[in-house]
């Protein structure tokens, strides 16, 4: 035994032994972190084994950099990479926890954008756990420091350091070729960063994104108008007529979009204890009035609510990686809905609590066309007034109506709440409901701030009917993306009832309200399948807009000849026949029938993948190559981003010469008198 462990430690002795340890240490722990920290999916033998093979390429041609180099400077070069590896699994064992998604170049280049709150969830997010994949670096150290592993000073064999970077390379060879054939297209179809990570690793995803990223930009200078008339035609082929029963039932009215954040479509009529978790939301989907869809998903991919409000007012998916906002809103060409509405007499407005370069909003909205852009210094901001991201919901929307009611009718407005986000905590004296018991701390208070969300709607309803908005407005609500994520499944199952969930399962997890309201619409619950992409061609047709000739990848929800496969951001689909997640296809049923199709089941299943990547192919080129920059309808005029200032003393000027130029306002409609008062909150902090 001794003689064993005396030919261990002079192994170790050497740079090669050293070399050797340091890289097992690193392959274990990256292994147990894609086993334990990631959902990856993992469904056969192929699978486990690239999973276990995968860290192994780029971790000999990076700790095999040292080898090249002698003495301590080949150690220190060891050392400071296995750091620099174990700070990436780190930060992203927190970004996936609370996104389920990987760190992306594009993310880090805008990490500006939303590094202000980052620091509100880390302490939420982080497990002490987590410090585990710091465990190798401290102990290597510690070896070196107190010399029980020495320093090997002898010539550096540069060799064998090829040989090392040549293994590597053909290792990853190996790899790659076992993936493509297990999962083919993988890298022409990266619509989700999971396969990535799965098949090929999280330094070759990393690595990836940033070509990603750099593809992007050369992309934009690569394109031209032909492309644009490539989409062009394919849209004109598959544009869905409107239903002239709803079409124009809007016109001229008011339009204010009501954003529920983090806000499921399961908490409709939901009960904790026999008590509803929103009873005034339930009330006004449940209202004769409401148009409700009760099969409406969310497609956001890493851009979130940034996804969610490019594709409410542009009919364009997010990006693969990265927010499109961040990215591409300042420098972009848009045919937003508010710049179209603007053009159509509307005043445009958009409302959040929380400050104006996050998810870089106050440039974006410039480039949509939203004339005034009410964030965090337009509001009184006291001790209490705030959680989270923002201003807590009942205290913005009160503050907001000194805002709504000066804007020229017919407006545009756009409030966003933010006070249902991750890590769903609220302050004890505005719980107003107990909490579930799951046992998972982050899904058990979710209901607690979906209940005060719910409480500020029904308070800003209130103020509505008071003033007389309510019967001159139609009133769009609508969830941005799911609040609770598919890593805490075993909750999940227990939110809906069930023993466990299936994949399935957690597509359907992904749906979210979407409700229009207003006095005399055919309301009811509608079953189309259809997703957020749909709501601008929705609003245009309710509004008898002009809408043949437009760039939007939706169809009407109304439309009663409309394609109803939803597309989801990474590539998925589901629709009232069948669905597609990952590599399994359902049934309507939830029932695994991949290899039971027919022939012409299967045809039918690989036209709605074809339709699937078509539509994503498609945002992705209109966002990455400007291709708006190449085509507008003959009726629009291109937004000029400098028209528009935000900055609060000037827009209030300019607001207030509107109203009196208009004389349409709210405002100027009650004589001059603030309805302000009229919304009645129990916010304790205003007391």
């Amino acid at each position: 035994m001794r003689s064993a462990l005396k030919k261990v430690r002079s192994g170790l002795n050497t740079r090669t032994g050293f070399f050797c340890l340091v890289l097992v240490l690193f392959w274990l722990k990256t292994y147990l972190v894609y086993q334990t920290e990631f959902t990856l999916g993992i469904s056969n033998g192929m699978q486990k084994f690239l999973l276990a093979l995968n860290p192994l390429p780029f971790g000999l041609l990076l700790f095999g950099i040292a080898l090249y180099f002698r003495g301590k400077k080949s150690y220190w070069i060891m050392m400071i990479v296995d750091l620099i590896e174990s700070l990436w699994l780190f930060a992203n064992i927190l970004y996936y926890r609370e996104f389920s998604d990987f760190i992306s170049m594009a993310i880090i280049k805008s990490s500006g954008s939303v590094s202000n709150n980052l620091s509100l969830s880390i302490s939420q997010i982080i497990h002490t756990s987590d410090f585990l994949v710091f465990v190798d670096v401290i102990i290597l150290t510690l070896l070196l420091a107190f010399k029980v592993i020495k320093v090997d000073y002898s010539p550096a064999k540069r060799k064998g350091a090829l040989l090392i970077t040549v293994v590597s390379i053909l290792l990853f060879a190996v790899n790659l070729s076992l993936a493509e054939k297990d999962r083919s297209q993988l890298l022409t179809r990266t619509f989700d960063n999971n396969y990535i990570v799965k098949y090929l690793g999280l330094n070759f995803y990393a690595g990836y994104s940033g070509y990603q990223a750099y593809h992007e930009s050369v992309t934009k200078s690569q394109a031209s108008s032909k492309d644009m008339d490539k989409i062009l035609t394919y849209l004109k082929k598959h544009r869905a007529d409107a239903n002239m029963a709803y079409y124009g039932k809007a016109k001229g009215k008011n339009v204010i979009i009501f954003h529920l954040e983090s806000f499921q479509q399961f908490l409709i009529n939901y009960k904790v204890n026999d008590e509803e978790v929103t009873p005034n939301i339930n009330k006004f989907y449940a209202d004769s009035n409401t148009l409700a869809f009760d099969n409406f998903f969310n497609q956001v991919g890493q851009g979130k609510t940034s996804d969610a409000e490019t594709m409410l007012e542009n009919s364009l998916f997010g990006l693969p990686s990265g927010s499109a906002m961040t990215t591409y809103g300042t420098t972009n060409t848009f045919e937003a809905l508010p710049a179209i509405l603007n053009q159509q007499g509307y005043a445009t407005a958009a409302f959040h609590g929380d400050v104006g370069s996050f998810w870089n909003r106050d440039n974006t909205y410039k480039s949509w066309g939203y004339q005034y852009f009410f964030s965090e210094n337009y509001y009184q901001v006291k001790s209490g007034y705030k959680i989270g991201y923002g201003l807590k919901d009942k205290i913005f929307l009160k503050q907001s109506t000194k805002y709504l009611e000066q804007l020229p009718q017919p407006f545009y407005a756009k409030l966003i709440t933010v006070t249902n986000h991750y890590p769903y905590e609220i302050d004890k004296k505005n719980q107003a409901i107990e909490k579930t018991t799951t046992g998972d701390n982050t899904v058990d208070g979710y209901v607690q701030t979906a209940r005060y969300l719910d409480q500020a709607f029904g308070e800003f309803i209130s103020y509505l009917k008071k003033t007389g908005l309510y019967d001159k407005t139609m009133i769009v609500v609508y969830g941005d993306h799911y609040g609770i994520s598919n890593n805490h499944k075993k909750a999940i199952a227990q939110l809906l009832g069930k023993k466990s969930v299936t994949s399935y399962d957690l597509a359907m997890f992904q749906k979210v309200p979407f409700m229009i309201h207003m006095p005399g619409l055919q309301g009811g619950v509608n079953h189309t399948y259809g997703g957020e992409i749909d709501v601008m061609p929705t609003l245009m047709d309710l509004l008898g807009l002009k809408n043949t000739d437009t760039v939007q990848l939706g169809n009407d929800l109304l439309a009663t000849k409309r394609n109803q496969t939803v597309v989801f951001r990474n590539g998925d689909y589901v629709s009232p026949t069948y669905s597609k997640i990952g590599s399994t296809v359902y049934n309507n049923k939830g029932q695994v029938v991949t290899k039971k199709l027919t022939k012409a089941q299967s045809k039918s299943v690989a036209q709605k993948e074809a339709y699937a990547d078509k539509l994503l192919s498609m945002s992705d080129q209109i966002i990455t190559g400007d291709l708006l920059r190449f085509y507008q309808p003959k009726w629009f005029t291109k937004v000029n981003k400098s028209d528009y200032n935000y900055k609060k003393a000037e827009a209030l000027k300019q607001l207030d010469q509107a109203q009196v130029k208009e004389q349409t306002s709210l405002f100027f409609n009650n004589n001059k008198k603030s309805t302000e008062s009229l919304f009645v909150t129990d916010a304790p902090e205003l007391k």
